[in-house]
């Protein structure tokens, strides 16, 4: 499948420092992309660093002066991704609660929704369905830093709240769960988009419980524990103001159908 992905920033930059960037497409084996990345201050160039991080994330760093920062990003990318080896410290670090998944203030309540099912397919399904149902979507209602615990007590998120209390959930029953952020085509609206991998049979599988955009065509962009890591702009000993972000992603033919009671792998 080949997808198309771009994304537009507009920041003002009003105190010199690091900007950190996630919104190129992960470099992994198995999949082949063409891209485009400019970033300019003020109407100049700049070129940034690239630092590699985990599973194919590749952050792009700038350390730009006050003034408009304009970047823009353009990739076609082909192929499917293979399953990176995983050790166990990694699994480790994936069953324990973070910053904004905190799986051990949610241990009682997935004991409680969950403690009956023993095999982790169904826990998988089971733990999708219940976000799904449980949580509405409604933009906007939700703080950048409201962890899982809020979304549970409020009943309502965006993509990243969905993918926080799913990955909580999945912790606390001992599955390893991590985040990604990804290009997602068929989103609507259209924007940066979260979802949650499980480690079960060996392999990671995604776990989307808004159902808004087929898993299999999804782009994986950066992963992590949480929201924390996986950021599309952050910045460090400075200061930004975020204005705008406009983000496209096709597919070059027919979205492909999602059954959200199939295993899917990110590609």
């Amino acid at each position: 499948m080949r997808r198309i992905v771009s994304a537009a920033l507009d920041v003002d930059v009003v105190a010199a420092g690091p900007v950190v960037l996630q919104i190129a497409v992960a470099d992994l084996p198995g999949t082949s992309y063409t891209e485009d990345l400019v970033i300019t201050l003020d109407g100049k160039a700049l070129t940034p660093r690239v630092v590699h991080g985990v599973t194919g994330t590749r952050l792009h760093v700038v350390e730009p002066d006050p003034g408009k920062l304009y970047i823009s990003y353009r990739a076609t990318v082909d192929g499917e991704a293979e399953q990176a080896p995983v050790d166990e410290a990694e699994l480790l670090e994936y069953l324990r609660p973070s910053r904004y998944a905190e799986s051990d203030k949610l241990a009682s309540v997935a004991a409680r929704e969950f403690g009956h099912l023993t095999a982790n397919e169904e826990l998988l399904a089971a733990v999708s369905s219940w976000v799904s149902t449980r949580l509405t979507y409604v933009p906007g209602s939700s703080d950048p830093i409201d962890g899982a615990v809020d979304t549970y007590l409020l009943g309502q998120g965006v993509c990243r709240d969905y993918a926080h209390l799913v990955v909580a959930l999945l912790r606390a029953r001992q599955i390893p769960a991590r985040l990604v952020a990804v290009y997602a085509p068929g989103l609507d609206p259209m924007d940066f988009h979260a979802v949650a991998e499980a480690y079960i049979q060996g392999q990671w599988r995604v776990v989307d419980g808004t159902l808004l955009a087929p898993r299999s065509s999804l782009v994986r962009i950066s992963t992590g524990r949480d929201a924390a890591d996986t950021a599309f702009l952050d910045n460090h000993d400075g200061g930004i103001t975020f204005n705008s972000a406009i983000v496209s992603a096709i597919v070059d033919g027919t979205l492909p159908n999602d059954d959200p009671r199939e295993l899917v792998s990110l590609t």
